[in-house]
């Protein structure tokens, strides 16, 4: 036995007394103050949900940071010595334990009081705390702190329709600045990185290089955090390791794979906004490609080149990259070296994977490094994968050269024939400044839209498609809509005419016979949904508008502005391909048709809906879009969305083809149509 630890052995149990909770606590629980604002809440008191929501939310980043700080101060303090020696090893470990503990307890106190349930934890995660002050602060007349409330919880729930409501709103409300629009809970590395991108797009370089080294600063600053934020307890999912497993080595084992997992998984957690399923691709290489160019764009050279080297390191061989490296390195007469940051990070990463492959076997788990990224949500395609050889993350890179054309893996064309006699074409994407996009015209005669016309007004109900909510997109008018399965229902009813439920039918077919043939596509493009729309102006609510009819939005992701992004991700409906409008009249005021930039502001093309217009698009990010505010009279259309996959085609359609179908051969239908209409949206 080595003399030199005898004294850890005699001082052992004081060592362990010290991991256990000694102190009085000094910090109130936040899940505590959390219940606390909730039943004030629903009791209407609101001073108190502030009071107490605020300190909830001051408890929890308090709770994280001491976390965080001891972690660190421990793990230098009391490194595990590197001989490998059983006793030294545990020696190391409890006194990190004991270290830790005890800083934990002189800020926070007793931390068993910090432990929190799972569903506080994922309501935090949620940002659900903010809903309740927003309410709070509009029920106490305070619109500045509503709007930031308001604000920060939509950043990580952008789909939440009645917040997005409230924030336009707020906007009009007099004693609210646009400086109150601030997401407290923004992550500093992705707060600059987003800034900076910003002033590259304007042509800034000098600003942009300096914005995107502070969120370099600031990503590896988190990266440490969350590390730190790793070393605490850890979940075996399906397995109780009290009873699964008798050996201690393996038990310690366990734990450490599980927390190699959990830092490995910090590169996503870094690299995902709030509320997003899916990191940003690319996102750290992502800054040296920025900075390499902002630099030669700056005149800068020397940092131009050495930031080229360090994309290099994460695409070993991309061959943009090294061209400008080549051409940076002829320009200065010397070479130079990548930053030395980016390549320990990868060679840290590069460590753990193989630590990992290693924990995996002892724990009997089917892990590879292909297997581990598309596990914890990974992208399985040829650009995303890990790298077969050093295991490392392939991302997707963008390039910022002069004059690069970025263009699809896929061959996108249009330009195909119209099928249909009189059908004309009006503006093709070019003419629409954007890609996969076209205006038509007389798809529709006057006499099918006046027809389509009085069935809307006999079918259609109010907040069809959308759990019955009247007014789903804007308070200031009113949504009524019905499918294709309802209106054959009604007509076989005796409610409508049966050639005007056919017309409506037809219509939707010949719309989808078009799409398909002037995008020339290579397959059949499937019916995803089908709505028969009107939106009416509520009279008296006109004043002042400034919203829109309907959001800017995209029609198979979630559009982030802020990002420059849209994710491809529940609950968009991520397996459309193509999106049609094909409108019915023109006798109202404003409900345009806009295009718009990724920022959802800059409107690209705008379009006037009239009686047999149809526009038509691809459903990705490449054409976000809107309807601007109806401000008098009703507009009605045919709205269509369409899929390639023959999997995901809609099933309201399959039974309205089958009705047609039996109409058409004469069939008996006894006592009824066997149909159950389901809205989808």
């Amino acid at each position: 036995m080595d003399g030199n630890l005898f004294p850890t052995l005699i001082f052992l149990p004081v060592l362990l007394s010290a991991v256990l909770p000694s102190s009085a606590g000094v910090l109130e629980p936040y899940d505590l103050l959390y219940d606390n604002a909730v039943e004030a809440f629903y009791s209407a008191d609101y001073e108190s949900v502030v009071r107490y929501m605020e300190g909830a939310l001051s408890s929890h980043r308090q709770v994280r940071a001491t976390r965080v700080r001891c972690r660190l101060r421990c793990q230098d303090q009391h490194p595990l010595d590197e001989s490998f020696s059983d006793l030294r090893f545990f020696d190391s470990v409890l006194r990190r334990a004991a270290c830790m503990n005890k800083c934990i307890e002189e800020k926070v106190g007793t931390q068993s009081l910090h432990k929190v349930s799972e569903d506080v934890v994922q309501d935090f995660s949620r940002r659900i705390p903010y809903n309740y002050l927003q309410q709070a602060y509009q029920k106490l007349q305070r619109p500045d702190k509503a709007a930031e409330a308001a604000h920060t919880y939509f950043q990580a729930n952008p789909e939440h329709v009645e917040m997005g409501r409230d924030l336009e709103q707020y906007k009009n409300l007099q004693g609210v600045e646009e400086t109150h629009f601030v997401d407290r809970e923004a992550r500093p590395h992705q707060r600059s990185f987003t800034a900076a991108v910003q002033l590259y797009d304007k042509g800034d370089y000098e600003g942009a290089t300096a914005l995107f080294e502070e969120a370099l600063v600031e990503y590896y600053k988190a990266d440490v955090d969350c590390r730190a934020l790793c070393q605490g307890p850890q979940k075996f999912e399906g397995q109780d390791h009290l009873r699964y497993r008798y050996s201690l080595h393996e038990v310690v084992s366990d734990h450490f794979t599980q927390v190699l997992h959990c830092e490995h998984e910090c590169v996503r957690d870094l690299a995902t906004r709030p509320g997003r399923l899916s990191p940003m691709e690319n996102y750290l290489p992502l800054h040296y490609d920025y900075l390499q160019f902002a630099y030669f764009k700056a005149g800068r050279l020397e940092e131009a080149l050495q930031c080229a080297l360090t994309y290099l390191l994460f695409h070993e061989g991309e061959e943009f990259m090294k061209e400008n490296a080549d051409y940076y390195r002829e320009e200065l007469g010397h070479d130079a070296e990548p930053r030395e940051k980016a390549a320990w990070y990868l060679r840290r990463h590069k460590q753990e994977l193989k630590l990992l492959l290693i924990g995996s076997k002892i724990m009997g788990a089917e892990f590879t490094e292909g297997n581990y990224w598309r596990s914890t949500g990974g992208r399985d395609d040829s650009n995303s994968v890990p790298s077969g050889t050093d295991g490392w993350m392939e991302y997707v890179p963008i390039s910022h050269k002069k004059n690069v054309t970025v263009t699809s893996p896929q061959s996108l064309k249009e330009g195909g024939p119209l099928l249909y006699e009189g059908v004309q074409l009006v503006q093709n994407s070019a003419a629409l400044n954007g890609t996969q996009r076209v205006l038509l015209d007389h798809v529709l005669s006057e006499e099918e839209c006046a027809e389509l016309r009085q069935l809307a007004h006999t079918v259609t109900m109010a907040g069809d498609g959308y759990k019955g909510r009247m007014s789903p997109h804007t308070p200031n008018e009113k949504f009524e809509g019905a499918s294709v399965l309802k209106t054959l229902q009604h007509s076989f009813e005796g409610r409508v005419p049966m050639r005007s439920a056919r017309l409506f039918y037809e219509t939707s077919e010949r719309a989808r016979r078009i799409i398909e043939s002037y995008f020339v596509l290579n397959s059949t493009l499937h019916f995803s949904y089908t709505h028969l729309v009107c939106r009416t102006a509520i009279k008296g609510q006109q004043d002042h508008r400034n919203d829109l009819s309907h959001p800017i939005h995209a029609d198979n992701c979630l559009l982030d502005p802020d990002a420059n992004e849209c994710w491809k991700e529940p609950p968009a409906y991520t397996n459309r391909d193509y999106s049609a409008l094909l409108y019915l009249n023109a006798d109202f005021e404003g409900g345009e048709f806009i295009f718009t930039e990724m920022d959802a502001k800059t409107v690209t093309a705008s379009v006037k809906p009239k009686c047999g217009r149809m526009v038509g698009f691809s459903s990705g990010g490449e054409n976000p879009h809107g309807v601007k505010a109806v401000t008098s009279g009703q507009r009605c259309a045919v709205a269509l969305w369409f899929t390639l996959n023959p999997l995901y085609r809609e099933l309201e359609r399959l039974q309205a083809d089958e009705v047609v179908q039996a109409l058409d051969t004469q069939h008996v239908f006894g006592q009824g149509l066997n149909i159950n209409p389901k809205d989808e949206l």
